[in-house]
């Protein structure tokens, strides 16, 4: 059989002969795979009767990490002398060849694809038509995506372990519409699989030897075994950090800095919501700054590292991985928030900040209280809904911003039936991806994130009641300017309502109010929040004395006073 002494070094034949038609069909065009008899001649010969692993040829059960025998090829994947990496290889070179960016899978044990398999894939790539394919024999969830990259690639896979999770490629692609493109300085995503054997294969491959865990407090139980792990393989550098609190506040930022620093840490993983994320972010920016001081005792400053920020060339930075716990997103850009002692809301960007890697397990969110669990995915919305009334969005943001909406919508309504709900929460993680990502395409920030984090900082309230508090405010603010694009934002959150004709949709700002009635735990109005009139007033003041110029430019409505901005803070809910 022709998959026989199959090896990472050693490509079978037919991937040659494979790699021939490639080239033939890039001149001759897509009906090459329809028409061309040598297409057919190679699929009719990857048929097998040979019932034995195609890796050592053995029989022995012993050998296969599910202990169980296929009618045609037994998959290599399946053979435990397989590594993990080795799966993509072969389908991954195809897909560079074809300028596709990645695949991203995600399977109990990812099989390599027969040459039946690759043909199909390749008809995909050079006719670009985002065709999903299965066989009989193959249990594949993930999808495709056309880009003008083939640098970088997605990692979603499930490493050889005894799983019982898994979702469908009918389910994610139902979902989504469209797979994702992964952001740029990221190497890989890993999505519906457990952190634990993830993040140790991946700490394995970035030759990490000294880590530092950053968690929230609530996440901290559900990560000993992991941190366990770490320690009998001698690569814990410093006891696990959990003194990060909402909003990435100063103080906790700077202990987790010096820590770090002070063992060396050569990777950081950071493990809860979007305040951890953004602190391993400028933790990994101090520990760069911090081995090139000439003071090895030298602390770190909130001044510190945002001059670190600055350094040109930006020298590298320890790797990071990231295990979100809920849907905060951060995890996805490469700019990280901190709250400062005198509540002003500041942070850094650049580039490099991007993290490494990013796993979401969905059983980091189980026991997440409601305002965290609702709120954090209400975040989606907010930058959904930023990046397609932005002034600078372009179609095919809006395009992408909206696809996040509509997913991120299902999700939500999918957790308020039931808040562990996999489907919903992977729904709600999906779309919140396509929406940050569309939000930080040029868009960043919209002028409800950038009031909604001030607002945040000063009043001490979690960015989820922000964005419930606010978001249909603002929107309402500018809805004469923006109202294209909000009938856009209304097609999409009024579907499920059963609206029809436009004239018979809700608002925008009334569909988002609707929606936010429903979330538990999440803040609907000021007085939830406990900001008062005289409050409400001040900050107005301020942000229009602060930023009023930058806020004119973020939004479709001009600001002419602190009293446009204080209006539009203060607009009854009832008024959408």
């Amino acid at each position: 059989m022709w998959l026989k002494d199959r090896h990472p070094e050693k490509p079978h034949a037919k991937k040659k002969e494979l790699d021939e038609l490639v080239k033939k069909a890039k001149d001759f065009g897509p009906r090459f795979w329809d028409d061309s008899d040598e297409v057919k001649a190679f699929i009719k010969e990857g048929g097998s009767e040979v019932v034995c692993c195609d890796n050592c040829g053995s029989w022995n059960n012993q050998e296969f990490a599910y202990g169980r025998k296929l009618n045609t090829f037994q998959r290599s994947s399946r053979c435990k002398k397989v590594k993990i990496q080795y799966r993509f290889t072969g389908f991954l070179k195809i897909f560079g060849e074809a300028h596709y960016e990645s695949a991203l899978f995600a399977t109990h044990a990812m099989p390599p694809l027969s040459a039946c398999n690759y043909a199909v894939a390749c008809f995909m790539l050079s006719s670009f038509q985002p065709i999903l394919f299965f066989f009989s024999t193959i249990v594949v969830d993930g999808f495709l995506l056309l880009t003008n990259n083939n640098n970088r690639y997605y990692k979603n896979h499930r490493p050889t372990t005894n799983m019982s999770r898994s979702l469908t490629i009918e389910r994610l692609l139902a979902a989504t519409g469209e797979a994702l493109p992964i952001p740029p300085g990221m190497k890989g995503v890993h999505v519906g699989v457990p952190f634990g054997p993830t993040a140790l294969s991946e700490i394995e491959q970035l030759n990490a030897t000294k880590v530092y865990v950053m968690s929230n407090k609530s996440s901290k139980p559900m990560v000993e075994d992991f941190l366990k792990t770490l320690e009998e393989k001698g690569i814990l550098a410093a006891p696990i950090n959990c003194d990060v609190s909402m909003g990435g506040a100063e103080d906790g930022l700077l202990k987790a800095c010096n820590e770090a620093a002070a063992v060396n840490a050569d990777c950081v993983i950071t493990i809860g919501g979007g305040a951890v994320q953004d602190a391993g972010k400028l933790v990994r920016l101090w520990l760069s700054a911090a081995t090139q001081a000439d003071d090895g005792a030298k602390k770190a400053t909130v001044k510190g590292i945002q001059a670190a920020q600055s350094r040109d060339p930006m020298p590298p930075l320890p790797p990071q991985i990231c295990c979100p716990n809920s849907f905060a997103m951060a995890e996805l850009t490469h700019v990280a928030g901190l709250v400062t002692n005198d509540n002003v809301k500041s942070g850094s960007t650049h580039p490099s900040l991007m993290p490494t890697v990013v796993i979401f397990d969905t059983t980091l969110s189980r026991g997440l209280p409601d305002w965290v669990r609702f709120g954090t995915a209400l975040r989606g919305v907010e930058h959904a809904i930023g990046a397609v009334c932005h002034p600078k969005a372009t179609e095919d943001i809006r395009s992408r911003a909206l696809r996040g909406l509509a997913l991120v919508n299902k999700g939500l309504k999918g957790m308020v039936e039931d808040p562990d709900s996999e489907e919903a929460q992977v729904n709600c993680y999906l779309g919140g991806w396509m929406a940050i990502r569309a939000l930080n395409t040029g868009c960043y920030p919209s002028i409800a994130h950038f009031i909604q984090n001030q607002y945040s900082a000063r009043f001490h309230v979690h960015q989820g009641s922000c964005s419930g508090i606010l978001s249909a405010r603002i929107l309402h603010y500018h809805r004469e300017e923006s109202s294209l694009h909000q009938k856009s934002i209304a097609q999409v959150l009024g579907t499920e309502k059963g609206g029809g004709a436009e004239q018979s949709l809700p608002s925008a700002p009334k569909l988002v109010s609707d929606l936010v009635a429903t979330l538990p735990g999440v803040a609907k109005d000021h007085n939830d929040a406990n900001v008062n009139e005289e409050m409400l007033r001040d900050f107005a003041e301020y942000m229009y004395n602060q930023s009023g110029e930058r806020m004119n430019k973020l939004c479709p409505k001009p600001f002419s006073n602190a009293g446009d901005v204080f209006e539009m803070l203060a607009l009854p809910i009832g008024n959408f």
